[in-house]
C-alpha cells in the first residue's frame, strides 16, 4: 500500500510491507459512511469526495474463492484506476466472497470500498509481502527478532504470532493499514481481525477520520494495537468497539534521537464514544514514543471493560519532547488495574545513541468526570526524578475498590497537581482542594476543523455479475 503528496511516494509499514488496506481509502477525499443499495443495483453513500470513475476488482480477474491470490489484481485494479486521478479520481468495489491477497498500495484521488460480505484475508505467503525501510522518525523496526458496508480485513495472525514467539521474524510484523504522508483520509464502517501486529496506523498524516471500526484480536495476541495516529495533525476517532492484545489507542510521535530530529508531534486529535477491552494494557496509551511530541488530545465518552488502565501516559529518559494539555472527560469503567498511570521508566530505546540529557515535558493533563468499579490500584503515577510530571487536575472522579484491592490505592512520585471530588483520596502530591474550592478540570469548548468535515451524497452503479 502506497500513498503519494506533494510528490512524495512512500511505503507503508516500518519494515515489513503492510497486509492489506483499507477499505475506502482516499489520499484526497474522504468516504462515506454506511452505504444503501438502491433499485437497479445503484450503491449510495456520503462522501467528502466522489469519483468518477469506477469498477469492480472482477474486472481485472480476481478470484474471491480464499485460495486464490489476488494481489496482482489488486495492483492492476489500482494501476489502471490510477490514471483518473485529475479526472475526478476512482473507486474499486471489492464484491461479496473472500479474497486473498498480499500487500498492495493505493494512491491519491483513490477508492477502495468492500461490500458487507467481502473479507480480504491477508496471504501467509512471506513472499508477498516485501521488506521496507524503516520509518525515519523511529531508526528501525520496532521489534528485530476505508471505508465500506462493514466488510471485513482479516490478517490470519496465528501465522505471524507463533513465529514471533519462536523466534523466527527477521522483521516487524505487518499492520492491516497503514497510511503516510496522507490528506484527507476516512476508514469506517469495517471489521478487522486478527492483524498480525497494529491495526490501524496513520503516520505524517493529517485530517484523518477513523469512524464505526470493530477491531478484533485475541487479548493475549502480541502487539495488536488498535488504532495508532503517529505524528499526524487533525484526527478524529469515534464510536469504535477494540478488543486488543495491546493498547486500544496509542498515540506516537517517534522514537528517542530519531523522533526528535524528525520532530514531527500529534496533535488536534479527538477520540470519542470508544468502547475498550484489554486485559494487559491500556484504552488510551500516550507514548511511549512520543520523542515528536503530543498535544491537545481531547478524549470523551470512553467505556473499558476488564481493561488494564483507563489512560496511561508512558515515556522515559531519552524521550525528549512533551507530552502536553491532554483533557479526558465522561469515563465509565469496570474491572481495571490502574485508573490511572503514568510512567517515567519505560525502558525500550531503539539503540544506545539516545540522549540521557533529552527529558521529557509532561504538563497539563486533565481527568473528569470519571466512575469506576472492581479497580484494584486507582492509581500509579510516577514521573522522572529531576523533570516531574505536572499540571495534573483530576475532578469529579470515583473509583470503586475491589474486595482484593491494595491497600495503598494510590502510589505517586515526583508528580504535581490539583485534584477535587476524588475518591479514595489521593495521594498528597496531588492536592485536594477541599470542598469549599470545587475545581472542575479543563476540557476545550473551540472546535477543532477536522469536526467540521462536510460530506456529499456518492453513488456507484454496480455494472457486473
Amino acid at each position: 500500500m502506497e500513498f503519494s503528496r506533494s510528490n512524495v511516494r512512500a511505503q507503508v509499514i516500518k519494515t515489513v510491507s503492510v497486509l492489506v488496506v483499507v477499505a475506502l481509502l482516499s489520499l484526497r477525499g474522504a468516504e462515506s459512511r454506511r452505504a444503501r443499495i438502491q433499485q437497479g443495483g445503484s450503491l449510495e453513500y456520503r462522501a467528502i469526495s466522489c469519483r468518477s470513475h469506477s469498477a469492480s476488482l472482477k474486472d481485472f480477474g480476481g478470484v474471491a474463492d480464499g485460495k486464490t491470490s489476488n494481489t496482482k489484481a489488486f495492483q492492476a485494479a489500482i494501476d489502471k484506476l490510477s490514471q483518473y486521478a485529475s479526472d475526478g479520481g476512482a473507486q474499486l468495489y471489492i464484491p461479496a466472497g473472500k479474497w486473498l491477497t498480499g500487500s498492495f498500495s493505493l494512491t491519491s484521488h483513490f477508492t477502495l470500498y468492500l461490500d458487507k460480505d467481502a473479507v480480504l484475508l491477508a496471504s501467509q505467503d512471506m513472499n508477498e509481502w516485501p521488506v521496507l525501510k524503516p520509518l525515519p522518525s523511529y531508526g528501525r523496526g520496532r521489534m528485530r527478532q476505508p471505508e465500506g458496508d462493514n466488510g471485513t480485513i482479516d490478517g490470519q495472525g496465528a501465522f505471524w504470532w507463533q513465529n514471533f514467539h519462536r523466534g523466527k521474524l527477521k522483521y516487524t510484523r505487518p499492520y492491516l493499514i497503514e497510511l503516510m504522508f496522507s490528506d484527507k483520509v476516512q476508514i469506517s464502517n469495517l471489521t478487522l481481525l486478527n492483524s498480525p501486529s497494529w491495526n490501524v496506523h496513520p503516520v505524517y498524516s493529517s485530517n484523518i477520520l477513523v469512524q464505526g471500526i470493530t477491531i478484533i484480536a485475541p487479548v493475549k495476541s502480541p502487539n495488536t494495537d488498535g488504532i495508532n495516529p503517529d505524528s499526524c495533525t487533525n484526527v478524529r476517532i469515534e464510536d469504535c468497539y477494540i478488543v486488543s492484545g495491546d493498547d486500544c489507542i496509542a498515540v506516537k510521535s517517534g522514537w528517542d534521537e530519531y523522533g526528535i530530529a524528525f520532530g514531527w508531534p500529534t496533535k488536534q486529535l479527538i477520540i470519542r464514544r470508544l468502547t475498550c477491552i484489554s486485559p494487559y494494557s491500556a484504552a488510551i496509551a500516550l507514548g511511549s514514543e512520543m520523542s515528536g511530541g503530543i498535544q491537545d488530545v481531547r478524549a470523551e465518552d470512553i467505556v473499558a471493560i476488564q481493561t488494564e488502565s483507563a489512560v496511561r501516559i508512558k515515556t522515559a529518559i531519552g524521550r525528549g519532547a512533551y507530552v502536553k494539555d491532554i483533557y479526558v472527560k465522561r469515563m465509565s469503567l469496570h474491572t481495571m488495574k490502574w485508573v490511572f498511570l503514568m510512567s517515567g521508566n519505560y525502558k525500550a530505546h531503539p539503540d544506545n545513541k539516545y540522549d540521557p540529557n533529552a527529558l521529557p515535558v509532561i504538563q497539563g493533563i486533565n481527568y473528569r468526570d470519571v466512575v469506576a468499579e472492581n479497580v484494584t490500584v486507582a492509581g500509579r503515577l510516577e514521573g522522572i526524578s529531576g523533570d516531574p510530571f505536572t499540571g495534573i487536575c483530576m475532578s469529579n472522579v470515583t473509583i470503586g475498590m475491589a474486595t482484593k484491592a491494595k491497600k495503598m490505592s494510590w502510589r505517586c512520585s515526583d508528580v504535581a497537581g490539583i485534584t477535587s471530588g476524588v475518591t479514595p483520596p489521593p495521594c498528597d502530591l496531588l492536592a485536594d482542594q477541599g470542598p469549599e474550592k470545587i475545581t472542575t478540570c479543563d476540557f476545550p469548548e473551540d472546535t477543532l476543523p477536522i469536526d467540521m468535515v462536510e460530506f456529499k451524497q456518492c453513488s456507484y452503479r454496480m455494472g457486473y455479475a
